[in-house]
């Protein structure tokens, strides 16, 4: 039986103010749009920490999603809950980390890449970062983006045991995961994906070879972001990712 190639919705671009440096991806959390955020990236590319990056923010196809009972809405891949041996949407999360790629894969060759998710689009991200380390995707195909930076707020790694498993059995996918700037950031208090998802995905990757992970837990907060969330975020983009952002400086 071929295989169903879904139907992704519309693209919103954020351009830089300054020179471009980077160009970053942002996956919309289940049920969102690429416009749902698409103010706060506005914001976001006035921040003079950030004036060189292009924000890309894609909308995900509308499907039946398990967890609602075979509802439709917007999701990157189907998600039935988010047990650590769970079955995973192999085919779902292959297409969203090809579309994402294929957004990268354009940009100007002295551009540096990354990706960022919320939610079910941090579950996307993470997926990108770990395809990025064994150098390619679930279904044996080759991986074509060099990713700098891979960020995720309130989120989780999808089957972390199958994914993770992947990296630790490579030589090679372990060095290239250790080199990968990685941040997971959760609210202590999230009622939708519960802090726990957040703080065992961190652990997971880790053991299985990122180094380079930053996790930040957040107080009192539940599924959403914060301006300290997002300054922090800025912050660990200009000093800690591989991304080349100088604060507008050329």
């Amino acid at each position: 039986m071929a295989t169903r190639t879904p139907e992704f919705g519309r693209t919103y671009v954020v351009r830089p103010r300054g020179k471009h440096q980077a160009t970053i991806v942002w996956l919309h959390g289940l049920g969102e749009n690429g416009l749902s955020t698409i103010n706060l990236f506005f914001q976001l590319s006035m921040n003079v920490l950030l004036i060189q990056v292009k924000w890309i923010c894609p909308t995900a196809p509308t499907r039946p999603v398990a967890l609602f009972g075979g509802f439709a809405c917007t999701a990157w891949f189907d998600v039935g809950d988010l047990s650590e041996d769970g079955p995973g949407d192999w085919e779902g999360l292959d297409a969203s980390a090809a579309h994402i790629a294929n957004f990268l894969s354009a940009e100007p060759a002295d551009v540096k890449v990354g990706i960022g998710g919320f939610s079910m689009g941090s579950a996307a991200a993470l997926y990108s970062a770990v395809c990025w380390a064994t150098s390619k995707f679930g279904n044996g195909t080759a991986y074509p983006i060099d990713l700098r930076a891979v960020f995720c707020l309130s989120g989780w790694l999808p089957c972390p045991r199958n994914l993770c498993y992947k990296v630790q059995c490579s030589a090679e996918a372990k060095r290239r995961a250790a080199s990968l700037p990685l941040w997971i950031s959760h609210g202590t208090c999230d009622n939708i994906v519960p802090y726990i998802h957040g703080e065992k995905s961190a652990r997971y990757l880790s053991s299985a070879g990122f180094r380079n992970l930053t996790f930040k837990s957040y107080d009192e907060i539940g599924h959403y972001t914060i301006p300290k969330e997002m300054a922090d975020i800025c912050s660990w983009l200009v000093t800690n990712t591989k991304l080349g952002l100088n604060g507008g400086h050329s």
